[in-house]
């Protein structure tokens, strides 16, 4: 695998970032982890404010404090992925999405890079001082699923989604585990 970075959003990233959204539509992909960019479609500085903004929240059942990365691969500077960790769980964040959201764009899935992005979002809850993650997933969206257990995920159980019917399944990932688990094969990868 390439050289890549895990970098907060910034301005140069403007358009890889609204060409991301418009590859997730082209695929006719769900979009995950975005931090509401696909949302602030041609406002992308006000993007940029809110998440500054999202990093300090008080926690509330309605929001919590996040954080908001890219991965770019450093030979042509592409954004790959973007995920959204939420660095406290409401009561609804427990139940369905847990700490962390992610996505890698359609074109560059299945090359390892959401492992990457993955090891990279756990060595940022371990700063944080989060010791246990909870990520969840759609039981048929099986890449994410495989991310998650070779990160060292432990399935906790299966729920119906009240608002479409489909299950997903909700997984812990002991932090510690999981950055032992990853150094050896993400540290050298690693410019961020």
């Amino acid at each position: 695998m390439e050289k890549l970075k895990f970098i907060k959003p910034t301005k140069e990233y403007e358009q890889q970032a609204y060409d991301y959204i418009q590859e997730f539509k082209d695929y006719n992909s769900d979009i995950f982890g975005t931090g509401g960019l696909h949302k602030y479609i041609g406002q992308y500085d006000e993007w940029l404010e809110r998440l500054e903004q999202d990093r300090v929240l008080v926690p509330t059942e309605e929001k919590v404090p996040q954080e908001t990365f890219f991965l770019i691969r450093e030979s042509d500077n592409k954004l790959l992925g973007i995920s959204n960790i939420r660095l406290a769980l409401n009561d609804a964040l427990l139940q369905r999405s847990g700490h962390i959201g992610y996505a890698i764009r359609p074109t560059e899935r299945r090359k390892g890079y959401n492992n990457y992005q993955l090891y990279c979002d756990l060595k940022f809850c371990k700063e944080k001082g989060i010791e246990k993650v909870l990520l969840a997933c759609y039981k048929d969206n099986v890449g994410s699923a495989k991310t998650i257990l070779n990160n060292g995920g432990v399935l906790e159980n299966e729920i119906i989604d009240p608002e479409n019917g489909k299950p997903f399944q909700r997984f812990w990932i002991d932090v510690d585990q999981a950055l032992e688990i990853g150094k050896e094969k993400y540290e050298e990868k690693s410019t961020a």
